[in-house]
This record gives structure tokens, sequence and C-alpha cells, in this order.
């Protein structure tokens, strides 16, 4: 049906230019200059209508001066194929995948509340572009939200009130799953990600939309926790959830987050006084038992100036949902961001 479509499209076009220039041709120019001026704007629109519907987008990266084809992975992420993978920015160099995504979405649910994405997943390359920006992310942006570094506790009060009460039975999680990195040797379950100096490690229950069944049955207080959240992402690859660890001496250079569809929720755990987060050039410092809603699809970094002899600083790190992206808008790009597709 598809095909018979677009080759009926085709058809059309090609006799609306044929008609058009026949009427050029049999214009006496003398007597309508207007008319021949209009009819040849409409022809070169008509033609640049056809030439913008019939490209396909192809993503390319240039290397040593050369431009070439990068190939695609699902939800039309790119391969980065830099050397430093843990922190390398994926960019969308298929938009085209993601619109077939949102078309099998509507055929199975609705078009109603899809603007948005519709208008995001359109202007992808206007969002994500090479243009220096405060706010950028990765992967995906929609449009037309609020926008802010830090955002108040109101935003998702009830989910912070869930965290905070119980920072406790995280806390004591936490202790139990850390004892093991006086060993010298990376402990099971924990990854070590790429830094500007010293040393940061996550221990995931849910990595990109992915719950990590063996790190979630180590700490069974905290998974439930998890459950009873109502903005948690966990069926979307931008949804993680993890104890975050970073040692004295460490900073970690500008980044950009996934998304602006996701707010990322701090928790702290252990936090020594020399510690600090910028994000969109705004600084502020994480405390113990309470939690820090943060934008960080805005350039943020992390640093921890502080002496050994002071510990590491520990976070746990929760991605909710951002409060003004809709319900519909919610169940549709975990339709379309699926983990695997």
């Amino acid at each position: 049906r598809g095909s018979r479509m677009l080759d009926s499209i085709e058809w059309d076009l090609e006799k609306l230019v044929g008609l058009v220039i026949l009427k050029v041709r049999n214009l006496d120019l003398n007597t309508k200059p207007v008319v021949a001026v209009l009819l040849g704007v409409v022809i070169l629109f008509v033609w640049y209508c056809y030439r913008v519907g019939s490209e396909q987008p192809q993503a390319l990266i240039s290397v040593s001066g050369q431009a070439q084809e990068l190939p695609t992975c699902p939800n039309g992420y790119l391969v980065c194929q830099l050397p430093n993978g843990t922190r390398c920015p994926h960019r969308d160099g298929s938009s085209k995948r993601l619109y077939q995504n949102l078309q099998e979405y509507a055929k199975r649910y609705s078009w109603s509340g899809m603007g948005r994405i519709h208008k995001g997943i359109r202007e992808q390359t206007r969002y994500l572009g090479d243009r220096l920006t405060i706010q950028k992310p990765k992967v995906f942006f929609v449009p037309d939200l609020p926008s802010t570094p830090y955002f108040p506790r109101d935003a998702q009060r009830h989910d912070v009130e869930v965290l905070e009460r119980n920072f406790p039975a995280i806390l004591s999680e936490f202790e139990n799953i850390h004892r093991d990195f006086g060993n010298g040797s990376l402990p099971k379950g924990w990854t070590a990600n790429a830094t500007g100096t010293g040393a940061w490690y996550t221990y995931y229950l849910y990595n990109k939309g992915v719950c990590l069944a063996p790190n979630c049955r180590s700490c069974p207080r905290t998974y439930r926790i998890l459950s009873c959240l109502r903005t948690f992402i966990n069926s979307n690859v931008f949804g993680n959830a993890c104890f975050s660890v970073v040692s004295p001496g460490t900073f970690l250079p500008s980044n950009y987050g996934p998304t602006n569809a996701r707010l990322r929720c701090h928790l702290g755990l252990k936090i020594p006084p020399a510690c600090e987060l910028v994000v969109g050039g705004e600084p502020q410092c994480w405390s113990e038992g309470y939690c820090l809603l943060v934008d960080d699809s805005f350039l943020h970094t992390i640093s921890h100036n502080g002496p050994p002899e002071e510990g590491p600083r520990v976070i746990f790190m929760v991605d909710l949902w951002h409060p003004n992206v809709a319900a519909a808008e919610r169940q549709a790009l975990d339709f379309i961001f699926a983990p695997g597709r």
C-alpha cells in the first residue's frame, strides 16, 4: 500500500510539473510577464519540494578531511568511533528511523499529543547541530519544554520525598556493596568510567532502561524503593538508576546528557566538603540525605577537590521524567527509544 501511495505522489508531481511547463510554453510573455514569473516561481517551489521529499538523510563525519558514512544503531544512534567510548557523544544520524518508529507508535495508539515529539524528530539537525550552546542534548531534544539547570523539589515532590525518606536504607545497601573496594581490583557489578583526572565508579541497578538483575538482587530494598517512584524512567534508553562514586582528586570534563525529557535526581549519600557540581554555569553542592534535581542536557561538570582522607563523594542517581512531558509523550518516547529497538 505504501509503495502504491509513493508511486501515486511521484506521478502527481510529474503530472503537475508537466502541466505547468506546458502552460508556460503557451504564454505570451510580452503581454503576461507577471504571470510568467509567478509560474516560474511555482515550478521552482514544486521542484524544491520534490527534491527535499525524495532525499535520504545520511550520517556523515569528517575524518582526515573526508566525509565518511557512519554505521547506524538502533533508535537512529550512530556508532561512536572515538577512543573514549564511555562519555562519547552520540548523534542522531537518522531522523527517518525515529519518524518510522513514531509512525508505528501512532498506528498502534494515536497521533494525539504527538505534536512536540513530531517537531523534535523533524528538526533534530537544528537542535543537535555543532553550534555552541549551554544546552544541547546528545540524542533527542523535545522542543518547547521549560528549561533550567536546576529544578525545585516541587517539580517531582512525591519521588523526592520517597527517596529522602528511605535515605538510611539506600546508604546501608551502598555500604554493603562497597566493602570489596579495598582489595585493589574492581568488584563485581561495578563499572569504571573515563575521567579527566581521578576515578569515577558506578553500580547500576538500571542501565539505559534495562534492569541488571544481579545488582538488583544485591540491593533489594533500593530496588523496591525504585518501584515506588511515580516518574522513574525504566522503559527506555534514557533511564538509569545507579550508585555513583567519585574519588578525591577527580574532575569529570564538561558533558551533555542525552535528552531534555528527563531530570536527573541526585540523592546525597556521602558528601565531603570540597565537592562541586556545575550545571549551565551555576555551581551547586549536594547535601547528605537530600535530593538535587538536575537537567543534565545542560553543559555540566563534577569535581572532588578534597584530600584522600575525606573519602569519595557518593550519590544515588535516578532518572525521572521532566514534569512537563505529558503522559502520551512519555508513552511514545518509551516506544521510540525502547531498549533494543
